[in-house]
């Protein structure tokens, strides 16, 4: 019996098997480098806008809804101190993320086949494009839109002033929860490349989704209807970008022998 055309194609990986010790050595180097684009973002945004200004940049939203000479207050002793850093922190991470995108990706592409890699870059900065997109979102619409909602329903004698220290960590949580869920047309296309499920699973599973959306946004957003329309949203329409893109995305990524095969099959 002939030999599968599959066992007789040499693997293009076969001999590039390296020691667990260099592996080691690669995974520092790729964290030193890491560390290294964070401080050098860090030190950018250290010098400008600086750590203050950072903090009135994030403050925007909200102190276009309190009284012109309002302000926020610190009640922690360190906290004027330590939440601009932890501002700047986080900023630095994100300005940085396309770099640390790509240390993740120098050190796994030894290990990917040749039509692996012509995927896996373009992923990983589109799922950081994503990821700025869903911060951007929060940022210039949802903060804007939830502050001006709440304050409607802020009685005349009371004065909103929040803390800063609850405030940055309110708006943090909701960058990270925006960044993630704009992550959807990622999943939704490694799912169907990965063959975990397929296409027309995804599109029978669509009114699911949008009740999971719903259950999500209750979860990782305040409990006010406008961020939580806010996320649900954008989350059903990335779904419906990512089964669109799936098809896109796994004819172009497929290796050469299943292309072969497709062909065959048609």
């Amino acid at each position: 019996m002939a030999d599968s055309p599959d066992k007789n194609k040499e693997d293009e990986l076969a001999g590039t098997e390296q020691p667990f010790v260099q592996h080691l050595m690669e995974l520092r180097d790729r964290l030193l480098y890491c560390c290294y684009g964070l401080a050098v973002a860090a030190a950018l945004l250290a010098f400008w806008p600086g750590p203050s200004g950072l903090i009135d940049m994030i403050a925007m939203p909200i102190r276009a809804h309190m009284p012109h000479d309002a302000k926020l207050i610190a009640i922690g002793v360190f906290s004027p101190f330590f939440v601009p850093l932890k501002v700047l922190g986080m900023t630095a991470v994100l300005l940085a993320l396309p770099w640390l995108m790509y240390q993740i990706w120098m050190f796994v592409s030894p290990g990917l086949y040749s039509h692996e890699k012509k995927f896996a870059l373009p992923l990983i900065f589109f799922g950081s494009l994503l990821a700025y997109c869903g911060i951007a979102f929060v940022q210039f619409f949802v903060l804007d839109k939830m502050f001006g909602f709440i304050q409607r329903f802020t009685p005349a004698s009371v004065a909103a002033t929040p803390d800063i220290s609850s405030y940055v960590e309110a708006i943090l949580s909701l960058y990270i929860a925006f960044g993630c869920a704009f992550q959807v047309p990622i999943v939704v296309m490694l799912l169907v490349r990965f063959q975990i499920v397929t296409i027309e699973k995804l599109r029978d599973f669509r009114g699911y989704f949008v009740v999971l959306s719903f259950v999500v946004a209750a979860v990782l957003t305040p409990p006010d209807v406008v961020s939580q329309l806010a996320l649900a949203i954008p989350m059903c329409l990335l779904y419906e970008i990512g089964i669109v893109a799936a098809r896109y995305f796994v004819k172009h990524s497929a290796a050469p022998e299943e292309r072969a095969l497709d062909t065959t099959n048609r």
